[in-house]
Parts: structure tokens; sequence; C-alpha cells
């Protein structure tokens, strides 16, 4: 298959591009926003790399048009709530035109999928559910992703396309771009800190391995049955949610180190909600994927190869 894949040089979207370019035709578009290229340099052989903005519609309908892909994963974005928070007009540009420009440009019997987010849904105590779960997301980031889902449902239905929306929950494992809690709190204690400053360790996420979920997205796009115009909407979790606090004890025990925790005022946001799980029924039924990384084996990945930016260890030292 001829596969392209936006973000491609990001957390997810590396770990996919090695999962498939042995295996298939990869073409990556990617702005390196986040950096130089992430790549060993023996693996950028292996795929084509595209550094274009997504919210340039020429340069979107140019490569697609020169790829001529039969498949598209969309996972650039903008992620980080923060960001998306302090500038929301990059943002909504980014996820909300970026995909509007991605999706129109898809070609005929192309599979589009969509990375979307859990945060899409209405908070509520139980695991969502993706056609019983009331939407109604509560920050910037959930509403970029719920109207991205509004362009793709249009698109499909007016092309005739064959499109999956891939509601993703809380990623983790070496390699991440942005510094979520986890990443922070392996750079604080790899810098030598004993005593970490957080914010909410209360909320429960359901966190899944970077390399679960890059399996996740191959699935969705190379098996499994979509019809022309049909939108399948999947969850990508492991219906199991864990609070800071029990990752902590976790991560106390698999790094030897006796810490303690401070609660920072700065990093506590109103908009967190108390609990976030996916079922993940749908995704289990069509495309025959479920997770295979156990939480504790997440966190000993992510302790033993962090794989984050030296700049986030030294600004602990």
């Amino acid at each position: 298959m001829r596969i392209l894949i936006t973000g491609g040089n990001g957390y997810v979207g590396r770990t996919l591009c090695r999962r498939l370019f042995l295996q298939h035709e990869v073409c990556v578009i990617d702005n390196l926003r986040y950096g130089k290229l992430r790549f060993e340099p023996a693996e950028v052989a292996n795929f084509e790399l595209q550094n274009i903005d997504i919210r340039s519609h020429e340069q979107v309908k140019s490569v697609v048009t020169n790829f001529r892909p039969d498949a598209i994963v969309h996972l650039a974005a903008i992620h980080f709530i923060p960001e998306c928070e302090g500038d929301p007009e990059v943002a909504v540009s980014t996820n909300v035109l970026g995909t509007s420009n991605l999706v129109s440009c898809c070609p005929e019997n192309c599979r589009f999928v969509f990375a979307s987010t859990g945060a899409v849904y209405e908070p509520e105590p139980d695991a969502h559910r993706e056609l019983e779960s009331t939407l109604g997301p509560a920050d910037v980031y959930g509403w970029t992703k719920l109207h991205g889902e509004h362009y793709i449902r249009y698109f499909a239905e007016k092309r005739k396309l064959s499109a999956c929306v891939v509601r993703l929950f809380n990623v983790i494992g070496p390699g991440e771009t942005n510094p979520h809690v986890l990443p922070e709190i392996v750079a604080q204690l790899k810098a030598g800190r004993t005593t970490l400053s957080l914010g909410n360790l209360d909320a429960k996420r359901d966190y899944v391995h970077v390399a679960d979920v890059a399996r996740g997205f191959a699935c969705v796009a190379t098996t499994g049955s979509i019809e022309p115009g049909e939108v399948a909407t999947v969850n990508l979790g492991t219906q199991k949610s864990y609070s800071v606090s029990e990752l902590l004890e976790h991560l106390r025990e698999i790094s030897g180190i006796d810490f303690k925790v401070e609660k920072d005022p700065a990093r506590m946001r109103p908009s967190d909600r108390p609990y976030l799980a996916a079922d993940i029924r749908r995704i289990e039924q069509r495309f025959q994927w479920k997770p295979e990384i156990g939480i504790r084996e997440a966190l000993v990945d992510l302790w033993n190869n962090p794989d984050v930016p030296q700049e986030w260890i030294d600004r602990y030292r």
C-alpha cells in the first residue's frame, strides 16, 4: 500500500512510520514544528518526507496528487492543551483547517484515518462509548478535534470516502514531543529532583503505550472493511484508568527513588475532568485490535528509555 502519514515525525507518527515503512510505501508530511528530524540516518531512506504546513491547501493538494495514497493517516495537530489554550488561533487553523485541507484532497478509493481524541466526550463517570456517550469538549483542543470530525463526515458523505475517526486516549512511552505529565515527572527525576512539582494528582486517565497506539492506527489503515461514504468511529485506549498518584507509586518502585510531591497551583488545569476512559469493544470487533502492553510495563519502558528532549531534563538541574 501507499500510505501518507501527517505528523510522521511526531510522537505517534514516528512509531507508526517505523512500523509501516518496511512493508509499505510511506510518505510523511511534517513541518518539523518540534525540532529536527527524529529518525536515525539509516531510516530516512525508507520513506519520503515532505516538509510542508497542512494549513496550506495548495501544498497539501500537490503532495496528495503526486503521491497518490491508498490510505491517509492524519496525526498532525497541536496536541498540548496549554498550547491550545494559549494560542487558540494556531490550534484551530492547524487542527481544523489542516484537517479540512487533507480530507477535501483525499483521492477516490483512499481510506482516510483521523486521529481524534477522547477529549471530545462530555465528562462522565463511566468508560466512554462511541455511539452512546454524549459529546461535549471541555477545552480548545477537544473542540478542534470535534470540528475536524464534522468535516470528515461531511466530505465522506459528499465524496463517498471510506473514513475512520480514531478517538485516542492518553499516550505514554518513549519519544514524547510535548511536556505532558508523565514525561515531566520522568524529566524531574532524571535531573536528580527528589521533590516533584506537579498539578492535579487525582484525575484518572486511560494510558495506552505508544507502540500499541501505532499498531492500532496501522490496523485501522490497512485492515477491516469500511464502506464508501461510511465514517467508522472507534476509541483507542485500554479501558483502564489510573490517577497520577497511582502512577507515582509505580514510578517510585521502578526508579528506586524515594521522592516527595508538592502541588503547584500553576500546574492545575481548570478544565481537568476527574475521569477519562475508553470502551474499546468497537475497535476490537472491527479491526481485531486490543492493547498488549500493561501500565507497569509501559512505565518501565518510559523510565528506561524516555527519549525526551535533553532540555526538559536540564531545566530541572
